[in-house]
């Protein structure tokens, strides 16, 4: 007990003497804040601060592994016991996948269908390998119609018969084929004017009509072939020749080869087709009594078509021209003419929307055959002169609005040097005329002409089921010489849609509109002056529908002019009423 209470005294002492010294410290420093003045500083020198060197740390420390102990090497030893377990896994079974069944495609094939107006239609195609690189193929097609179209006092009848063979070759470095074929058309020129013998008595009518014999034919042979090789400069070429003739007297012969080469230059590929082309024939009568010199005619047409295409990024560049050399071999004339060939396009947005646009032209060879394919009612006293489109320029925009929607819309300047034209020919009613002479015939005239055109289509494949499509086309023409561009419509239009109804049934209809027509016909034995006819504009709705009864054999039904409206598509024609033909088709291999 006595020595802490001296230790006490002891602490009590210190911290009483530290306090006195703190508080005579602060008195001190107040006073010597109460003295200070103020004073003067020269600097004499700058101050440059220096930076000491520092200790860099080393990237990569060297270590000192002398100390370092030696791995020991572990041996250890796996000690392996079952494990008891009452889990026993199931069985895995595999899923069965449905498969669709593979199309069988049938090589041949035939189709026969017969219905009103005692129509006949029918078909067969067949084709046979001879070898690994040979094939040989034939088609056979007749068309045809008994007439009863009403209130024609002609008959009507027609056939249309064709049949073609094909020898072929496909080998790696070329490959060719040949094809022969034939053609037997009998048509009747029974478009009488409506006002036909309204001058004569009924009975002397009836016999004027009675004396008419408008039965008339055209036949056509064709040889030509197509070969192509997969290297080298001469690539392709095809060669065409055909006779055809009519039940006048008529004849035609064409002949047409068109060999195609391709250079390599710079990296650029020049294409060039050289174009031999040449028709000539001759009709037995001149259409006016007063002229009973046979109608001759010859041409032919020597070209030079050289181009290149260009690519770029979103860009397509095709630049070209093509020259000619057209001599008349009848006249003895001959001239030379150039032609535009250029054609670009443009990516605006991928494949959803592409600009295009072009200027082409072409010397285009007319012929008889293909008069007639147009119009089977014409008079055989033709002129025949080639057609000379100068220029067509043209733009538009395609693409699509979804991956199974396609769209096409497109604007064009066409000019024009002897368009051909169909018009009636004038007639009297004299005993003594040919039998195309009495308003129930065609000619062709011709006529330097430009066309405004605008055309549109739209494409949907809605499902695999579904499909639908429909186009227009709006023309503006403007002639020359002749008053009217004849029979040549202002606006056509088309639309169609097929689906499948089950995997058995399909349906399908489509319908197309044609827009108001000229022509021009004279009863000249009334002296009474031309003036235009407008035709009727006309629509014509058709309909099928068909059963799959199995993948070989398939039943159908075609219903056409469901309307029923006696439109006429030439003057004076009017076409059959309601159609409908019922058929099958069948499927083979040998």
């Amino acid at each position: 007990m006595k020595i802490n209470f001296q230790n006490k005294h002891i602490a009590f002492l210190l911290l009483l003497t530290s306090q006195l010294m703190l508080a005579q410290k602060k008195e001190e420093t107040k006073k010597k804040e109460e003295t200070i003045g103020t004073e003067e500083v020269n600097v004499v020198k700058a101050y440059l601060p220096t930076i000491s060197d520092a200790f860099k740390v080393k990237e990569i420390p060297s270590l000192n592994d002398e100390g370092n102990a030696a791995k020991e090497t572990i041996k250890y030893t796996i000690f392996s016991f079952p494990v008891a377990s009452t889990f026993t896994p199931s069985k895995g079974n595999a899923q069965l996948v449905d498969k669709a069944k593979k199309e069988h495609l049938f090589t041949n094939y035939a189709t026969a269908g017969v219905g009103n107006y005692g129509s006949l239609n029918a078909e067969l195609f067949v084709v046979q390998e001879l070898g690994n690189n040979d094939y040989v193929a034939g088609m056979f097609k007749h068309q045809s119609s008994q007439g009863g179209i009403k209130d024609i006092e002609l008959n009507d009848q027609f056939y249309d018969t064709s049949l073609d063979l094909i020898y072929g070759v496909k080998n790696r470095d070329m490959s060719w084929n040949i094809d022969l074929g034939y053609q037997n058309q009998i048509y009747n020129w029974y478009g009488l004017p409506v006002d036909f013998g309204s001058t004569l008595t009924p009975q002397d009518r009836g016999i004027l009509i009675n004396s008419i014999s408008p039965k008339h034919s055209y036949n056509g042979i064709n040889l030509g072939g197509n070969i192509d090789f997969s290297d080298g400069i001469f690539t392709k070429a095809s060669m065409k020749y055909s006779h055809f003739s009519d039940g006048l007297k008529s004849s035609e012969n064409r002949f047409y080869i068109k060999p195609s080469f391709k250079v390599e230059i710079m990296d650029q590929s020049i294409n060039t087709d050289v174009i031999v082309d040449y028709v000539g024939g001759s009709f037995e009568n001149n259409y006016e009594k007063t002229n009973l010199q046979p109608i001759k005619y010859g041409f032919t047409n020597f070209g030079l078509s050289p181009s290149f295409v260009m690519q770029q990024d979103d860009w397509t560049l095709n630049l070209g021209a093509k020259l000619f050399y057209s001599l008349d071999n009848e006249n003895s004339n001959s001239k030379i003419l150039v032609y535009p060939n250029v054609t670009a396009s443009y990516k605006v947005v991928g494949d959803l929307m592409i600009f295009y646009a072009g200027a082409e032209g072409n010397l285009e060879q007319n012929t008889y055959m293909d008069f007639v394919d147009q119009n089977p009612f014409l008079s055989p006293t033709l002129n025949i002169n080639p057609t000379d489109m100068q220029f067509n320029i043209f733009a538009g925009l395609k693409g699509k609005l979804a991956n199974n929607v396609s769209y096409k819309v497109q604007g064009s300047y066409v000019n024009e040097r002897n368009k051909a034209l169909f018009k009636s020919n004038n007639y009297t009613e004299d005993i003594s005329n040919k039998n195309y002479a009495f308003g129930n015939s065609f000619q062709v005239v011709y006529d330097d002409m430009t066309t405004l055109r605008f055309y549109g289509e739209l494409k949907a494949d809605f499902s695999e089921n579904v499909s639908f499509g429909i186009n227009g086309t709006f023309n503006s023409y403007s002639n020359d010489h002749q008053s009217e561009a004849w029979n040549l419509p202002t606006m056509k239009l088309s639309t169609n849609l097929d689906f499948n109804i089950t995997k058995q049934w399909y349906a399908g209809f489509n319908l197309f509109y044609v827009g108001e027509r000229k022509d021009e016909q004279v009863n000249t034995s009334l002296g009474i002056d031309a003036s235009p006819i407008t035709l009727k504009s006309y629509f014509d709705l058709n309909a099928h529908v068909g059963y799959k009864y199995s993948e070989r054999l398939t039943f159908y039904l075609k219903a056409n002019n469901i309307t029923n409206q006696a439109y006429q598509r030439w003057l004076n024609y009017p076409v059959q009423g309601f159609q409908i033909v019922a058929g099958a088709n069948y499927k083979f291999d040998f």
